[in-house]
């Protein structure tokens, strides 16, 4: 059942489903959490509704649906609420803000939380720089963003990774979860050696790409290189590096990955690209901090910094290779220019290269007759 209340307010809105409950036997005790959607009131409105319905038949819970609309418009609140099979095992509450209201939209939401509830804000769409400080996220426990849906996924996480707060959650770190439990079951099979280094490929711009690196990087403490792919959607392959010989888990087709590891027949693995449902439904089972998102994100930094300390180790060594040719060659040629001709010190430098190369050859030999002797 869909219900349009055009132009109103939310007294009306709370009115209204009392008036349903009190109808329909729907009793708002039954609800474990309030799950509040921020998103714009564009075509990928109603699939986030979508997710959050299917998430509610695991999770009982009242939707609030922020779509904003046009902040020149008169302000006003176009509200819907949906119940029964238009809205899975939960209520839906869509306010539709616009004006002034748009940029207020914590004052709309407030009258309608379920009291005493927890309350976890998800963006669906692009995401505040720092989400606990964004209205909605203020109200809230939890706080789910989606750095894949941004403009600039990889920029987007590096932002969040800054902002971090304690509630902080990323689907694009969601998605992951079957591909760590994969690579840390490989791990608890013998033989029990250390990585001794990773490589991570995947697209270009994929979030989930950099934030598995960035765990690998920081629980291995092991070097993790980060290959970029333009063939690839999501992640490619991850390497594990071992004494033994590598570890291997690599999903070509974005569906079904192939698991090989020394000493032990390949395996294929059902590794289907993750939507929204499916993470939405995982995170809102847990409300505390999710540490481990917190040390990849961390991890992320670790990566970055081990690639500027290699470039900048390298580039004093050939600094000062260039420096000693250039003043070898210098005094070679200013002890040229001052020789008379036919002096034989016109050559001094090919005379002493080949005088040191003599004894050396002696030194060399010397050495080896010992050795043979004893």
């Amino acid at each position: 059942m869909i219900i349009d209340l055009p132009s109103t307010t939310t007294s009306q809105l709370n009115k209204k489903l009392v008036e349903l409950r009190e109808r329909g036997g729907a009793v708002a005790l039954g609800r474990v959490l309030t799950l509040v959607i921020a998103a714009d009131d564009d075509e990928h409105l109603e699939d986030a509704i979508d997710a959050a319905n299917e998430a509610s038949r695991e999770h009982p819970s009242r939707v609030i649906v922020v779509a904003k609309g046009s902040k020149t418009a008169a302000p006003r609140i176009d509200g819907q609420i949906r119940v029964g099979g238009d809205a899975g095992a939960s209520e839906v509450i869509v306010l539709r803000l616009y004006g002034a209201l748009a940029s207020n939209s914590q004052s709309a939401v407030v009258p309608l939380l379920l009291p005493d509830a927890p309350i976890v804000t998800w963006w669906p769409g692009t995401g505040p720089r720092n989400p606990a400080k964004d209205q909605l996220g203020e109200l809230a426990q939890r706080r789910i963003t989606d750095s894949a849906a941004e403009k600039n996924p990889i920029r987007a996480l590096g932002t969040r990774g800054k902002a971090y707060t304690d509630g902080d959650t990323d689907l694009a770190w969601t998605r992951l979860t079957n591909w760590r439990a994969q690579l840390v079951s490989a791990l608890d099979l013998p033989p029990y050696e250390k990585v001794l280094s990773a490589t991570v490929t995947g697209e270009a711009d994929s979030p989930s790409t950099e934030l598995l690196a960035g765990w690998l990087a920081e629980y291995l403490k092991a070097p993790v290189k980060r290959v970029k792919s333009s063939s690839a959607q999501g992640i490619l392959s991850v390497t594990l590096e071992r004494r033994s010989g590598p570890i291997e888990l690599s999903r070509p087709d974005g569906r079904v990955g192939t698991l090989t590891q020394p000493g032990q027949p390949a395996r294929r693995i059902a590794l289907q690209r993750r939507d929204n449902k499916d993470c939405l439904i995982e995170e809102l089972r847990r409300l505390d901090p999710d540490e481990i998102y917190e040390a990849a994100l961390h991890g992320l930094g670790k990566i970055a910094a081990t690639s500027r300390r290699t470039a900048a180790a390298k580039a004093p060594a050939k600094s000062a290779a260039k420096s000693a040719a250039n003043e070898s060659a210098k005094s070679a040629a200013k002890s040229e220019a001052k020789a008379p001709a036919g002096s034989p010190a016109k050559a001094p430098a090919r005379s002493a290269a080949k005088a040191s190369g003599k004894e050396s050859a002696k030194a060399s030999g010397a050495k080896a007759a010992e050795k043979a002797k004893s």
